[in-house]
């Protein structure tokens, strides 16, 4: 039996009925679980929602351009398929973002998803992933990040699956918003999302590196890091990891 059963005729009504049964299931995962547990909490009970679904990543838009954070991740594929679309500034969830629209690829190696993300498609295909599929976190008109689904074959996210994802998505939404906006503790503790940014601390410290020794811009130098990432196979956080640590040497770029 699914966990969810239809209590109304009318398809308005069911479509309300599932809102509230996931906003429930999202606040539920979350209750009483301590802030750095929170994303954790809320990837198992977005998985508990799309069983059918090989993996999904939930990401936030950074402080600064091009800087995503990833908050988690279901699997090893799920975390791979967001480094990569990071990396290389192309995929579904950047389009997500530039359209304030979900974005669906149900199949990565052929056009037109092929054609749109030559380069995401490639390397998402290495890492096992057939689809994949994108829906944007709005609060308003601002984009707060992107829930990114992917499948292990090809084919598309359709009927109550595509239905769920997009309640799921909008759920999401409103927990990402009501976290952020939660009081620091007394202590002067960063509220769960700010402390999730600060994983991308690298990122920051590598850029300003690269401006530095290039004399670039911080636009520049970040698509500079992208570009050192994909030619050498790896991803931002661990190039930018070398760059700071002195085992990548920037000056001669």
């Amino acid at each position: 039996m699914s966990w969810w059963e239809p209590g109304a005729e009318d398809a308005e009504q069911e479509t309300q009925l599932l809102r509230t049964r996931i906003t429930r299931r999202l606040i539920g995962a979350v209750q009483d679980v301590p802030s750095a547990s929170v994303p954790q909490a809320l990837c198992r009970a977005c998985v508990s929602l799309l069983p059918d679904i090989s993996g999904l990543s939930l990401s936030v838009l950074g402080r600064k351009a091009g800087m995503g954070v990833v908050l988690f991740a279901s699997d090893e594929v799920a975390g791979q398929l967001a480094e990569i679309q990071y990396t290389l500034g192309e995929g579904p969830c950047t389009e997500a973002v530039r359209l304030r629209a979900p974005v669906f690829a149900p199949d990565l190696a052929r056009a037109p998803d092929a054609r749109r993300w030559p380069l995401f498609c490639v390397q998402a295909a290495k890492v096992g992933a057939g689809a994949a599929f994108s829906m944007p976190l709005t609060a308003g008109a601002k984009v707060l990040g992107t829930l990114d689904l992917y499948q292990e074959t090809a084919g598309p996210l359709d009927g109550d699956r595509l239905r769920t994802a997009l309640l799921v998505a909008d759920a999401l939404s409103l927990a990402v918003t009501a976290f952020d906006r939660a009081a620091a503790d007394s202590d002067g503790v960063v509220t769960w999302l700010q402390g999730a940014e600060s994983d991308r601390v690298e990122i920051h410290q590598a850029t300003g590196v690269i401006m530095v020794h290039l004399g670039v811009s911080a636009e520049d130098a970040l698509l500079r890091l992208r570009a050192r990432a994909f030619t050498q196979g790896s991803t931002a956080l661990d190039v930018a990891r070398a760059i700071i640590d002195g085992s990548t040497d920037i000056r001669h770029e």
